[in-house]
């Protein structure tokens, strides 16, 4: 039986009087690969930040790896959006990697061991030969998977992302779902996204928050869930096809 990663329990989160999450419970089982989605303010990157440890419940529970998320935050990998980062900041892919092993060891420099899993992480993301490229030499992808490498280098058992494809190019997007496909056979994997369309293809289950939060299979994704859970019709762009002469096919909920 699969072990439980993550574990709410009738959690409320309120900015003030500013009610944001109420009375949420849902877990997560090891190695799934979970999307959280829903509408601009509806509360998943407030729902993030609480599984990340860096807000507390006001109400209820939260238990990440078997701990509070403050006291698993070393074992936790967390992938921000490109937008956060200054891609003209002088360092090289490996220095950006590294950054992963700091606090890992014991003061003082890096280790050998530090080096030895930042160099396999790199490997992990199929971006080794280019330990040595100036970070905002990288195209949007390449800075995604190294940010993802930094990440892996921390030695996580549980990887968050924040709109991993955001700022990149289709091929690119589809590369980095397929390097998550990959690193979910050994990794618990959440993944916030405004892109409906990729909860359909990759993950097993999906969050949905809009203030309340219910978590569904992806097979039980429709119209109708997607009508509860952002008050409107939305334009759904299809991901598992080429384009034809005729254009794109638009998919309206």
């Amino acid at each position: 039986m699969k072990k439980t990663v993550i574990d709410v329990q009738n959690m409320s989160f309120s900015f003030g009087s500013l009610s944001v999450l109420e009375d949420v419970t849902f877990s997560i089982k090891e190695r799934e690969m979970i999307g959280v989605i829903g509408p601009n303010g509806g509360g998943k990157t407030t729902l993030l930040r609480l599984m990340l440890g860096l807000l507390k419940p006001d109400k209820g529970s939260i238990t990440v790896l078997g701990n509070s998320p403050k006291n698993s935050s070393h074992r936790i990998g967390y992938v921000p959006q490109q937008r956060l980062f200054d891609p003209l900041f002088p360092v090289s892919v490996l220095d950006v990697v590294m950054m992963g092993r700091v606090g890992k060891s014991w003061g003082g420099p890096f280790s050998k061991n530090d080096r030895e899993l930042a160099a396999q992480a790199l490997r992990d993301v199929d971006l080794y030969h280019q330990h040595q490229t100036a970070f905002a030499d990288l195209s949007g992808g390449q800075r995604q998977r190294t940010l993802i490498a930094r990440a892996l280098a921390s030695s996580a058992e549980l990887l968050f992302f924040d709109e991993p494809t955001a700022n990149v190019d289709s091929f690119a997007e589809q590369n980095i779902y397929n390097l998550l496909s990959k690193l979910n056979e050994k990794l618990t994997i959440i993944v916030v996204s405004h892109d409906v369309g990729f909860v359909s293809k990759y993950v097993g289950s999906v969050v949905c928050v809009n203030r309340l939060v219910h978590i569904h299979p992806t097979s039980e994704i429709d119209g109708k869930n997607i009508q509860d859970i952002y008050g409107a019709d939305l334009a759904m762009v299809r991901h598992d096809h080429r384009c034809s002469e005729k254009g794109h096919t638009w998919v309206n909920f």
